[in-house]
Order: C-alpha cells, then sequence, then structure tokens
C-alpha cells in the first residue's frame, strides 16, 4: 500500500486531491493542516483518512507520521493576509521543516505545489515568499516536481472566485474595479489534481508551469459565473480607486480580509502566463471552463461545502 502524505490538506488543492485520490485502491493518506476548524471538516468530510491537525513552521511531533511514507506534497500555504512573517512561516519555514522530514525519514519524491506568481511581475508578500520557496526547493535532493498554478477554482473554494460568487448571495451590487478587461488564465482545480496525481504515479520531475488554457477578461468571468449561479447580485463597474479605498477600509476592521489592496494590484496587472502542454505531458485531459464552472457550483456533492477563512 503506498502512503502519500499531503500538506495543507484541508484547503482548496488538498480537499480536492484527497476527494480523487481516496478513490484509488490500495492508497493510504495522511493529511496535515493547522486550521482548526477547516481539518475539523477535513476529517468529517474524509473519514476513510488519517489527519494530523499540527503547525508545520513548528518543529514536532507531526514528523513521525514521515516515516515510511512514499511521497509527499507539499501543499500549505499562505495566500492572503496582511502580516509578511506569516507568509514566511507558512510558505518558506514549513517548506523546510517538510523537507527536513523526508529527508530524515528517506522519501524517495515529492511534488512541490508552487505558483504562478513567480513568473508574475507583481511584488507582494505571497509573491516573494512562494519565489524564496522554489530557491530553497531547488538546492534539494531529492527527485521531484514543481507545479506552478495559475489561479485556481473548484470544490472547497474559499478564496478567489468562491469567495466573489458566495459575495454574488449577500449583496444587492456586485463590483467590478474599472472596465474589468483584465485578462485571466483560471484553472480548475479538478484538473491540476489530475495532474499532481499523474506526477505521484509517475514519479515525474521538473519544474512546470500549469495554466489555465482559456484565457478571459475578469470582468466576463465574473459574468459566466453569474449567468450559472443565477445570484440576486447586479454587476455594476466601479472606478479603481474607489475600489482600494473600500478594499482599504475593510481591511483596517477584518485582519483576514478575503480580498486585499495587494490582490487588487495583481489583478489589474494585464499579463500572461506561459501555456504549456501539460495535457499530454501528464496524460490528463483539460477540462472546459464553462463545464469546470458548472461542476464546482452545481454538483451536489461539495459545491454546498465551504472552508472557513
Amino acid at each position: 500500500m503506498a502512503t502519500i502524505i499531503v500538506t495543507g490538506a484541508a484547503g482548496l488543492v488538498g480537499q480536492n486531491l484527497i476527494a480523487r485520490l481516496k478513490t484509488r485502491p490500495g492508497t493510504r493518506i495522511i493529511g496535515i493542516d493547522k486550521h482548526p476548524a477547516n481539518t475539523a471538516l477535513l476529517r468529517r468530510v474524509h473519514p476513510e483518512i488519517e489527519v494530523i491537525e499540527a503547525d508545520l513552521a513548528v518543529p514536532g511531533a507531526w514528523a513521525d507520521a514521515f516515516a515510511g511514507a512514499d511521497a509527499v506534497v507539499i501543499n500549505q500555504a499562505q495566500i492572503g493576509g496582511l502580516d509578511e512573517a506569516e507568509f514566511v512561516a507558512n510558505n518558506v519555514t514549513a517548506t523546510e521543516h517538510i523537507v527536513a522530514a523526508a529527508r530524515t525519514h528517506a522519501i524517495p519524491y515529492f511534488v512541490q505545489i508552487s505558483s504562478s506568481v513567480v513568473n508574475s511581475v507583481a511584488d507582494d508578500f505571497y509573491t516573494r515568499s512562494k519565489t524564496a520557496q522554489e530557491r530553497f526547493i531547488d538546492t534539494c535532493d531529492i527527485p521531484h516536481a514543481v507545479l506552478r498554478p495559475t489561479l485556481m477554482f473548484g470544490w472547497f473554494d474559499r478564496k478567489h472566485l468562491g469567495w466573489l460568487r458566495r459575495f454574488m448571495d449577500r449583496t444587492p451590487v456586485f463590483p467590478i474595479p474599472g472596465d474589468g478587461r483584465y485578462i485571466r488564465q483560471p484553472l480548475y482545480v479538478g484538473d491540476f489534481v489530475a495532474v499532481i496525481m499523474s506526477c505521484l504515479e509517475r514519479r515525474t520531475t521538473g519544474t512546470f508551469d500549469i495554466s489555465g488554457r482559456e484565457q478571459i477578461d475578469y470582468g466576463d468571468l465574473i459574468k459566466l459565473i453569474h449567468t450559472i449561479v443565477r445570484p440576486k447580485a447586479r454587476i455594476v463597474h466601479i472606478p479603481y480607486g474607489l475600489f482600494w479605498l473600500l478594499l482599504t477600509i475593510y481591511g483596517l476592521v477584518d485582519r483576514n480580509p478575503p480580498f486585499t489592496t495587494s490582490q487588487l494590484a495583481a489583478l489589474v496587472i494585464p499579463e500572461t502566463f506561459p501555456v504549456i502542454d501539460w495535457p499530454g505531458i501528464f496524460q490528463v485531459q483539460a477540462t472546459p471552463l464553462r463545464q469546470a464552472l458548472e461542476e464546482t457550483y452545481l454538483d451536489p456533492r461539495y459545491a454546498g461545502i465551504t472552508l472557513e477563512f
């Protein structure tokens, strides 16, 4: 029986990976996460797996679980927030501890989930910490694959498109900054998980940019989601400066806002990311964007489950 350790197991990628990985016969899964509420949800949704609640930025008994494991998916990440120290702890320090545990227990392979932001011109806490994480991974002699996904969506999405979709149900007006003509390449997490599983099976090595294959303006993406879920909110465009001011005010009353001014600045950067033939490389099938959004928001199995911030 193959034992796979998944860090950041209670988040977007972790939950989706485990939902699919657990269907593979002969697979034992150990999920590690530090978020109390989402880790409890992980146990409820996936009672078949072993779950450890631990902060990987702090050395502890969690490392004992690495004994005898066949592979690790290094997936924990600090994506949003206002405290740089949290990004360093979760994206860099925790990764250093995970690799140390993998070396101690002679784990032969791992997959590191990086981010397309390492190719971005954005300069924020997330980008800096993910870049530092990759630099550290590049020094590691354990065979591994590095995957750089673009903006993801899917079941269990608590941030980004998931939060925006839920916001549509809570407000009569949904604001889009400026004209909304900001090219996005959203990646369906179901497809990304298929790539991870391919890596685990084939022991693929190297660094790969896993971008959404369909480009779409942010405004059109929001309108497509609106068409699928039919919420009460009416879409309106507001000036960028006003949007920034509203986020700044919100950040004063919420220490962990779902959307920050840094993310707004990254949103409006006119850039695209490399598109490789990842369906061919990893032998997986890409899901058309509209079909993926429908599965995300209409599938009765997991569509109604929301993670906490």
